[in-house]
């Protein structure tokens, strides 16, 4: 696995950068196969540590976690402890659906783009002006089946996540409602 540890505004030792690989590595080896890298970032405000972790698998899923502490090293073990929880659901829930995949996940690629808000308009907005592009970027979506979906999307706490149904290849989505439960939106189920 690869690892990117890195600090903003305060210098990383290679005591911690060795804590990090040890105990991150043994983490992911414990509940998931074949992670492809991680990146963890720490960040000082005011009197305490945070620690964000980011974990990619080979599987295209991602895990991330954040911890905060008085200490560095109890802020990683904070986040450490977090990433270990979800990959552990993780695997429990591929042990509960009894269906390893044989074929990795396929990727398409896709348009990703930020748009400006109108918050900063007092006016009302007009509906021939459109918003203005700040940032364009490519984004992957994977070809999963409903199940995966929600867990993918629970398990990096996205509120959103756009895939390709493996049923019938066509685009869905599922989120997070506003009432807690998950909707599912599927175009072709509209008859039409």
């Amino acid at each position: 696995m690869r690892y990117q540890i890195s600090g903003k505004q305060i210098d990383i030792g290679s005591a911690l950068q060795t804590h990090v690989e040890t105990e991150l590595g043994q983490a992911v080896d414990k509940y998931a196969g074949r992670p492809t890298d991680a990146t963890v970032v720490f960040s000082r405000s005011g009197a305490e540590y945070a620690c964000e972790a980011v974990v990619h698998l080979s599987t295209g899923l991602t895990t991330q976690a954040k911890g905060q502490a008085h200490d560095i090293y109890a802020a990683f073990d904070s986040a450490c402890q977090k990433i270990e929880k979800q990959l552990r659901r993780y695997k429990r829930r591929l042990k509960d659906h009894h269906k390893e995949r044989v074929q990795p996940v396929e990727l398409s690629m896709a348009g990703s783009y930020i748009l400006a808000s109108n918050e900063l308009e007092e006016t009302e907005p007009d509906d021939d002006v459109s918003s203005m592009i700040i940032a364009e970027m490519e984004t992957r979506i994977p070809s999963l089946s409903v199940g995966e979906a929600v867990m993918r999307m629970e398990l990096a706490h996205a509120p959103v996540l756009v895939f390709r149904n493996e049923g019938h290849s066509g685009i869905n989505v599922v989120y997070r409602r506003d009432d807690g439960n998950i909707g599912w939106i599927d175009p072709r189920a509209s008859g039409t």
